[in-house]
């Protein structure tokens, strides 16, 4: 009983944290350990029943774990081949190749450490391992909230629709990526004046040295020309990073309405880090995701997390530092 103790325990802290305000980091912690006591608990009444069915279940776990592991490296390989192919040799976009290699290089990289049997060489080598654990714990609770978060719907009425920019294509068009932002945004901007609300969209996004308007008027002009009346558009042109456009906004916003509720309208590999950039410009809001290209999301979630790992940069690098002080004494 103990594990599912444990695990009502963790949901119970996740719910309450959760009511509060659901844009909070540290709530994919608490749904990991929810499932690792869970999943504790199933194998111990598995046990309790036939010792040997806990055996296979847990033989069968274990055994996943490699094969799981290669295949995420096989599949995040193909994924990168893909992204060069279609979006350009371009740093971000070898993001899943680079993760890709790494995973199917681990295996032989340890065992030929092992041959050569070096001591400096193997306490090098499980420093980094631990590191990558230890930024492995931290991607798997982000990854598990992503997911969680963007599954949420908030029904409250809303007053705005905040779309953000994503940058234009030839300096004036709007590229595949932001039109889908745009056409979620419309259909959030539909479904709050169904419910009765009266609600504006904010197209938001500055112009950058490769373009030839600002982003916020070519968004303007898509949705117009898609039946959004040009009355109920708010244009925020000053933009140039996620945190002046929820900055910016959120300062129009006020301007036209002190008291507001907003939703907030990205790409689905984007939500999370906005919904937390969103809470620190103390944004009155939500954040909902846009599709995106299944070819697209796999470096643009590593994107995100190198971004959210850096904001949180204080901790990490210290726990970072621990480990590395730790093996190096343990090895004296």
């Amino acid at each position: 009983m103990l594990p599912f103790l444990a695990a009502a325990a963790c949901f119970l802290v996740f719910l309450v944290s959760f009511l509060r305000d659901r844009r909070r980091l540290r709530h994919g912690f608490y749904l990991f350990f929810t499932l690792v006591f869970l999943a504790v608990g199933v194998l111990m009444v598995v046990a309790s029943v036939s010792e040997d069915a806990a055996a296979v279940l847990l033989f069968a776990g274990l055994a996943l774990i490699p094969l799981t592991v290669l295949a995420l490296g096989i599949f995040l390989i193909c994924n990168g081949i893909t992204m060069l192919r279609r979006e350009g040799r371009r740093l971000a976009n070898l993001l899943s190749l680079a993760a890709g290699v790494g995973i199917i290089a681990f295996v032989p990289v340890n065992f030929a450490v092992g041959r050569i049997g070096w001591k400096p060489l193997e306490v090098l080598t499980m420093t980094v391992n631990s590191l990558l654990f230890y930024v492995s714990f931290l991607f798997v609770c982000f990854l598990l909230y992503s997911i969680v978060y963007g599954r949420i719907r908030s029904r409250r009425r809303v007053d705005f629709v905040v779309v953000l920019g994503a940058g234009l294509l030839g300096g004036n068009r709007v590229p595949p990526l932001l039109a889908g932002r745009l056409d979620r945004g419309r259909r959030a901007f539909d479904a709050a004046r169904a419910r009765g609300a009266d609600p504006m969209i904010v197209t938001s996004g500055g112009q950058g040295p490769d373009e030839d308007l600002p982003e916020a008027r070519a968004m303007a002009a898509y949705l117009a020309e898609r039946g959004v009346p040009r009355e109920k558009i708010l244009l925020e042109d000053r933009s140039r990073t996620t945190w002046e456009n929820l900055t910016f906004s959120r300062d129009l916003m006020t301007t036209h309405r002190p008291e507001h509720r907003c939703v907030v309208v990205t790409n689905n590999f984007h939500v999370l880090r906005a919904a937390l950039l969103a809470r620190k410009a103390r944004l009155n809001g939500q954040v909902i995701g846009a599709p995106t290209a299944w070819y697209f999301w796999p470096s643009a979630t590593i994107r995100e997390f190198i971004a959210v790992f850096a904001a949180h940069r204080g901790i990490n690098f210290t726990v970072c530092g621990l480990i590395v002080v730790s093996h190096v004494l343990g090895a004296l």
